[in-house]
């Protein structure tokens, strides 16, 4: 059957070009095209779309672009502006799943890495912001957390807890500040870069 309907196919292309003989590589194009349409018929009967788009990319393409140099501020933080909300569909592959409004921006790629900058609600009105990298099919390879809002218990700051500033650079250098307290001033600075593989590794400790 399925041959019955390429020759068929084959029959209606010939026809369509009139008088003029199509060379050997546009009859082979042809028939190929001919036979990708019926195999995509076929999975579609499966339940395959081969059509269908990657939500992942649909996503990533529809955020607005972070970009570079960028740096913390409060304001940056507290409106995070141009973010996107994160559908339902799509936060668990971001292991947001208990998160009530995540957002998210893209920035531009480093060391052919596609980047994400996720914003986490961790309270109301407040986030905190993870760098994604992503693969060939936008599924995080890693993630390292940027920022993290103060956390306080009674007005002053839980024992143990680390709150986090950071900047990126224009040359995908990536740099996390981490505070011990609130008292802390001086914080231990961080370098990163993200490597082939597109993991975020350390270039260099500044304390």
């Amino acid at each position: 059957m399925r041959k019955v309907i390429i020759l068929m196919s084959v029959s209606l292309l010939l026809m369509a070009c009139g008088n003029r003989k199509p060379s050997t590589a546009e009859l082979m194009q042809k028939i190929d095209s001919v036979k990708a349409l019926e195999i995509s018929r076929q999975l579609k009967a499966q339940g395959i779309n081969l059509d269908e788009a990657n939500p992942l990319k649909m996503f990533y393409d529809s955020l607005a672009l972070q970009p570079l140099p960028m740096t913390y501020s409060e304001e940056y933080v507290a409106l995070l502006p141009g973010y996107t909300e994160v559908p339902v569909s799509i936060a668990a592959f971001l292991e947001l799943d208990g998160q009530s409004v995540p957002k998210a921006i893209a920035l531009p790629e480093m060391m052919n890495s596609r980047l994400l900058l996720v914003a986490s609600d961790v309270a109301d009105g407040e986030y905190e912001l993870w760098l994604y990298s992503l693969d060939d099919e936008f599924i995080p390879v890693d993630k390292m957390l940027l920022y993290e809002p103060k956390k306080y218990s009674d007005k002053k700051l839980v024992i143990g807890d680390q709150y986090t500033y950071f900047s990126i650079t224009s040359d995908c250098e990536i740099n996390v500040m981490e505070y011990v307290d609130d008292e802390d001033n001086v914080g231990q600075l961080s370098t990163f870069i993200v490597d082939e593989s597109r993991q975020f590794v350390e270039k260099r400790k500044m304390y």
